[in-house]
């Protein structure tokens, strides 16, 4: 038996001697260390020995397996130390070469119009106001001078949460909460840009979120000169100083006049092209000189006070300056579409 235990100490340590990786020594371990072993099964015959050889045997058989562990040990931390070496020198880095360069992120083209948009206006006096997105019945209609049985309810297609709660189908009732806050007792000038919301079919074209800037002017002897005064100043600014404006009659339930601003085409210049359909013009926003039943309801005193109001979309605004196509393209994150338009 001893001989046995020496003869597998000789074969486990050349066996470990030749082993390259890490698996091979756990499988040399488990092979003659193991519950079923080799040196277990050569134990299980000690039964046999007389009582003066068990001591013997066992004393051998301890010096084989410790031998044999502490060679499987060194053997281990051998081949560690070679493996994180090999990893090392594959992952190293040369700190002599050049870094790459960090691209920085820009607004996206849709910020970079609404912001445009609030600087023209800020320089001309008007302040930026904000309101919720989830808006009462009464803001969002009835204070507009649409009750409940309107028709031109219809046209909007809202996304109702409750009977009295929906998402906003318009900036609108920005103004009326202005109206509501200023109690009727003083002029002001502001706009309200934010998101809005119509259950509307998602196209080229149109899309059931986007965005609206409104404008608000609340004075005495306001007219509609001023409108058209500070529509045309916008124009010029967003589209050219070459750009011409015209205004149509139209019919908002909020504004009495109501009109639609068209601006001349920047493609043919007016001539007829197939971008305007061969008019020489292409609409871009709705106006009007506020309701006095609007007044009425936000406070003021509409035998005193007039006022003018207008709706834009930042969508189409972007559209017609940078000739998009299709509306989806701000939105659907496409980085190669969102790089054109960066400004570094």
């Amino acid at each position: 038996m001893k001989e046995q235990l020496e003869k597998l100490q000789q074969d486990a340590l050349a066996q470990i001697n030749a082993a390259e990786e890490l698996k091979e020594l756990q499988d040399i371990r488990v092979a003659y260390l193991g519950k079923k072993g080799s040196i277990t099964g050569v134990l299980k015959g000690m039964g046999k020995l007389s009582p003066e050889e068990r001591p013997v045997i066992g004393e051998v058989a301890n010096k084989v397996r410790n031998t044999i562990t502490d060679a499987i040990e060194e053997k281990s931390q051998k081949l560690e130390e070679i493996a994180l070496n090999k990893q090392l020198e594959a992952e190293a880095i040369d700190v002599t070469l050049p870094g790459r360069k960090v691209q920085a992120g820009g607004p996206h083209l849709l910020t970079s119009i609404v912001e445009e948009i609030e600087d023209l206006f800020i320089g001309m006096g008007y302040e930026v106001k904000e309101g919720p997105e989830v808006e009462t019945d009464y803001f969002n209609f009835e204070a507009l001078n649409l009750p409940k049985d309107h028709p031109a309810r219809d046209m909007q297609d809202s996304f109702y949460i409750t009977n009295e709660l929906l998402l906003r189908t318009h900036t609108s009732p920005v103004q009326a909460r202005t109206m509501k806050e200023y109690k009727g007792e003083k002029p002001f000038k502001m706009i309200c840009p934010g998101k809005v919301y119509r259950r509307d079919s998602d196209d080229a074209t149109h899309s059931h979120q986007f965005t609206q800037i409104e404008g608000l002017f609340i004075d005495k002897k306001v007219r509609m000169s001023d409108l058209k005064g500070t529509l045309n100043a916008f124009a010029k600014k967003m589209f050219g100083e070459d750009r011409n404006i015209r205004m149509r009659p139209s019919f908002f339930p909020f504004t009495e006049p109501s009109v639609e601003m068209d601006i001349s085409c920047k493609v043919c210049n007016g001539e007829g092209c197939s971008v305007c359909k061969h008019t020489g013009w292409i609409e871009i926003l709705g106006g009007g000189m506020v309701h006095p039943k609007v007044l009425e309801m936000g406070g003021y005193d509409p035998k005193v006070y007039s006022g003018f109001a207008f709706g834009m979309g930042p969508e189409r605004i972007a559209m017609l300056k940078y000739g998009v196509s299709d509306i989806r393209s701000f939105y659907t994150n496409d980085i190669r579409f969102l790089k054109q338009y960066h400004q570094a």
